[in-house]
Parts: structure tokens; C-alpha cells; sequence
């Protein structure tokens, strides 16, 4: 089996992705860790050197090998904004969209010290939920399934992604 999941930036797709891989005993693949190792820079850096555009057909490459993966696949934000890349998730049949209130992800952006997302920190508030507002129906477009992750604890997530996908 095979779980994809998209969601804006700070709505938990990494974390979730890891305890639901653990839960279902199958492999956790990150797009942004796979590209990070293979370019042998951070995403922050490769966006400095080289723009979002030539970001997103590193992304479409990755994407394309990382489907072919039975397990766990946590992608990157802004995933969605490409065609190709939502033309090859939509052929996919269990793709979960983390959908997170702005309120929330900024709170989770602004407390990740952890993972700099260069996107994050060149925009203010407003400009990060108009950038979401962009992207919303983007992941409604190539989503299976919807869980709404405000309020909600990592387990519960996790355990609602089961349920949705039938592997309770």
C-alpha cells in the first residue's frame, strides 16, 4: 500500500508521515529529505542558488521515482502548484490532504526551529495564508482523502488517516 500525503507547509505531513509509517510497519519517504540528499545542500540553500522554478523540476523528477515506492510519502508544500506533479498524484489511489487552519500552521511554523522553510521566512503572516488560499484547491483537486488536522493530537491524525484509507 501506498500513502501520499499533501498539505500546506506546518500541517504536520512529516510528523504524521513518520508515526503512520511505525503504525503500518511500511517505509517513510520525505520528497524534501530524498532531494536534500541527493543535491547534497538544504532546500533553503538550493532556492538561493538556483529559484523556486528549477526547485519544482527537482520536485516533478522525485515525485515521479518516489510513486513508483510502496509506503509512506510525505511531499513538499508546494507540490501541488506544479501540473505535472498533481497530474501524477491524482493516478494515485490514497492521496490524504492534511488540511490545517492558517491560525495553526503559522503557530507550527513559527515554533519549528528545527526545519527552516525558506518560503516561510521571506513572507509575512498575511502573505503565507494568501500563498495557502492559492494552493487550497490544489490539494482538494488531487486529494482522495481529506483529514482535517486543527486541534488534533499526531495519534489521532494517524488513526483517522487509517480509518480513511481502510486499514484500521
Amino acid at each position: 500500500m501506498q500513502i501520499v500525503l499533501v498539505g500546506f507547509m506546518g500541517s504536520g505531513k512529516t510528523t504524521i508521515g513518520s508515526l503512520l509509517s511505525k503504525e503500518l510497519n511500511q517505509l517513510f519517504i520525505d520528497t524534501d529529505e530524498t532531494i536534500t540528499n541527493r543535491i547534497n545542500m538544504s532546500v533553503n540553500e538550493y532556492f538561493t542558488l538556483y529559484g523556486e522554478p528549477k526547485f519544482r523540476q527537482l520536485e516533478t523528477t522525485v515525485l515521479a521515482e518516489l510513486t513508483e515506492n510502496k509506503g509512506v510519502l510525505s511531499t513538499g508544500g508546494g507540490i501541488v502548484t506544479n501540473e505535472a506533479n498533481r497530474s501524477i498524484l491524482k493516478q494515485l489511489p490514497h492521496v490524504v490532504y492534511l488540511k490545517t487552519a492558517p491560525d495553526e500552521f503559522i503557530r507550527r511554523l513559527e515554533a519549528d526551529k528545527t526545519n527552516v522553510r525558506p518560503l516561510f521566512l521571506s513572507r509575512k503572516t498575511d502573505e503565507m495564508i494568501a500563498l495557502f488560499q492559492e494552493r487550497e484547491s490544489f490539494y482538494h483537486e488531487v486529494a482522495s482523502h481529506i483529514v482535517e488536522t486543527t486541534n488534533k493530537t499526531p495519534e489521532a491524525i494517524v488513526l483517522e488517516i487509517m480509518k480513511e484509507v481502510g486499514v484500521e
